[in-house]
């Protein structure tokens, strides 16, 4: 069940606001793509794509697109001015090596405690994991951007990933279209609620068991 271009930016807005001027942010595909469309003119992060490119810009207009310029997705891209481009050898050089501060990413699964399973599409050939590996084990911070639930109707946040493994532990924040969850030592932890959906709603659309923050915040419609 796919989500509305509304939706989409939502949780891409919501995402943006998780990181701050002077970073090197890495985005996968999909919605984690939209994240430089919710940023105030004059930012001065950088973000990076395992191809080759540090300085993309925001998602360019249809017609504007530049076949020469794509992400690690091979999808159009822009870059900002100061961007520059490097050979995939270094750009997975600065994964890792630990340089960045942030990887958003989409994912398939995502456990209560923080394992991620986001390269093997049951019934589909893939081409292998590509730099979510690389990510997963060395960003500084992993944000997972994700559906709540699948095509079918099951929750994406399990108790335990039924599918192989991108890496163990290694997700930070996951925010669905129904609310932003943290991964704790013991858990997730709802701290975001993205109205009009109900607490009662997103419990019973996830099957990972989760606490609700003393401070949960509302996010608007």
């Amino acid at each position: 069940m796919g989500l509305g271009t509304e939706i989409r930016h939502k949780i891409a807005q919501r995402a943006a606001m998780e990181i701050s001027d002077g970073m090197l942010v890495n985005l996968g595909i999909g919605i984690p793509s939209l994240v430089p469309d919710h940023l105030p003119a004059g930012h001065s992060i950088m973000f990076h794509a395992e191809n080759g490119i540090v300085g993309m810009g925001k998602s360019p207009k249809e017609g504007e697109e530049d076949a020469h310029l794509c992400n690690a997705g091979g999808y159009p891209v822009t870059l900002r001015n100061g961007g520059s481009y490097c050979d995939s050898t270094t750009a997975f050089g600065m994964i890792r090596k630990g340089l960045i501060d942030v990887t958003i990413l989409g994912a398939l699964q995502v456990s209560e405690n923080g394992d991620l399973a986001n390269w093997i599409v049951p019934g589909k050939r893939v081409p292998g994991m590509g730099g979510a590996m690389d990510l997963a084990a060395k960003a500084k911070k992993v944000i997972v951007l994700m559906n709540h639930r699948d095509k079918n109707g099951k929750s994406k946040l399990v108790k335990r990933c039924t599918l192989p493994l991108t890496a163990k532990r290694c997700v930070h924040m996951v925010i669905t279209e129904m609310g932003v969850f943290l991964v704790m030592k013991d858990g997730l932890l709802l701290t975001d609620l993205f109205l009009p959906y109900t607490i009662d709603e997103v419990k019973a659309s996830t099957e990972a068991k989760f606490d609700i923050s003393d401070s949960l915040t509302l996010l608007g419609e």
